[in-house]
């Protein structure tokens, strides 16, 4: 029910209108002080208001109702306001329409008047709030999908819209987030935004893939070492969270940490503080967490390959990316992005809306980085795209071909791929392709692959 307030030295005044207004199912609140008028608005979804111009006995002037109106004003730009006038002060009553009055009405009113105008400005009152709910939603988005491009984060999705935005608020606070997802969705550059946008954007941004860090190197990568503290370390080493001190630390694919590096980094989370490798000094540190992995980490802790107390530490908030498969709208401006200013083709369109991609939007990069090398001009055909799904390619060189044949070597592409889906962990690409560790390495130093 849309509520009116009514501001009037006058109780009869107030009566009156109250009576006529009621009748006409609206919701009537009155008043006699102008200060209590400005609280009542302030508090209260009030959708128009009558007021008189003068408050004072023996007071003529208006001057007590244009300072209410103009308090008013500044509360709430769009809430119609009715003058009550006089003949003594129509003349101010005119100037404040001027200035943004809905109307005013002369003592005595015609009743039927004075319903069809609150009737009209409260429907016209409705119209401009939700414009101007609309337009700053428009901006926020706009603000957004900017702050999002400044990290190379492309979308046009109402669930990454969500996405951002949620980000955007995290990013305000100091708590640790989880951004949860599938390989090459965007976790990373999610956990940039949070970064960019956080006031701590002017500090350090550190990355670590867990998943990479051999058990041996944990505490060396995470911590620093001490020249001497195991072979090879000839000079001091600035660990992670020291060259993250003060800012952020982003720790890519949790998941894949070991128990004990979980351990080792479950206690500076609590305390702080750590030791370089090969040093008994304590040090302390202070830095944002924001982690990310694409396992099920509450299945590994049932499983007792993720502790439950490292976890909660981690997943304060949690923030799920949705796979490219469940954001199609997503798709062609990330093809755009990645083709600039190249033609392409409805067939092409349609077949890669309808792709599952299930490398996401990696997987949707290295099809356009490949279409700019082998066609480089002209218009981008359907026939152009090739999909590689390193899986089945697997799954049925494997149902066909002895493990110590060639299918066991793979080529420089499909390692390519696989390494860049793992995140560069050897033990899940090794065990894609059926390979131990060695064998691996022995590949890719022959195929001159970093690693």
């Amino acid at each position: 029910m849309d509520k009116i307030l009514i501001v009037d030295d006058t109780p009869a005044v107030l009566q009156a209108l109250s009576l006529i207004l009621e009748i006409h199912g609206y919701d009537v609140i009155t008043t006699t002080s102008p200060e209590q008028a400005i609280s009542l608005v302030n508090q209260l979804r009030v959708s128009l208001v009558i007021q008189d111009m003068n408050f004072t006995k023996d007071t003529t002037s208006g001057e007590e109702g244009s300072s209410l109106f103009y308090k008013l004003r500044e509360l709430n730009i769009h809430l119609p306001i009715i003058l009550i006038t006089a003949w003594t002060d129509l003349e101010q009553a005119v100037e404040l329409v001027r200035a943004g009055a809905a109307d005013y009405i002369a003592k005595p009113w015609d009743d039927q008047k004075l319903v069809n105008t609150v009737a009209n400005l409260v429907e016209l009152g409705k119209t401009k709030a939700q414009s101007a709910q609309l337009t700053r939603h428009q901006n926020d988005t706009m603000q957004s999908k900017t702050a999002a491009a400044d990290v190379g984060l492309i979308y046009a999705s109402a669930a990454m819209q969500r996405m951002v935005d949620m980000s955007i608020q995290v990013a305000k606070s100091d708590v640790s987030v989880l951004i949860t997802g599938p390989n090459g969705a965007g976790k990373e550059k999610i956990a940039e935004l949070i970064h960019a946008k956080s006031p701590l954007a002017h500090k350090p941004f550190v990355k670590v893939n867990c998943g990479a860090l051999p058990a041996d190197l944990i505490e060396a990568e995470l911590f620093g070492a001490e020249a001497g503290a195991y072979t090879g370390a000839n000079k001091t080493r600035i660990g992670r969270f020291e060259a993250a001190n003060g800012g952020t630390l982003f720790l890519d694919e949790i998941g894949n940490l070991s128990y004990e590096g979980q351990t080792k980094l479950l206690r500076v989370l609590q305390t702080g503080e750590f030791e370089r490798l090969g040093s008994v000094n304590t040090q302390k540190t202070q830095v944002r967490i924001i982690s990310a992995t694409n396992a099920n980490l509450v299945a590994d802790i049932a499983n007792a390959r993720f502790r439950e107390d490292l976890f909660y530490r981690l997943n304060v908030i949690e923030l799920a990316i949705p796979a490219l498969a469940a954001r199609r709208d997503d798709i062609m401006p990330l093809v755009h992005y990645f083709l600039p200013h190249r033609n392409i083709s409805l067939d092409a369109e349609r077949l890669l809306c309808e792709h599952k991609w299930p490398g996401n939007v990696r997987e949707l990069e290295n099809a356009c980085k490949r279409v700019a090398v082998f066609k480089p001009e002209g218009a981008i055909e359907a026939s152009d795209f090739v999909f590689v799904d390193a899986s089945v390619r697997l799954s049925s060189s494997a149902a066909n071909i002895p493990t110590n044949s060639v299918a066991a070597e793979p080529d420089k592409e499909s390692l390519e791929l696989a390494m860049r889906e793992h995140s560069g962990v050897i033990a899940r690409v090794a065990r894609q392709f059926g390979m131990s560790r060695q064998a691996l390495y022995r590949r890719l130093n022959k195929l001159d692959i970093e690693y």
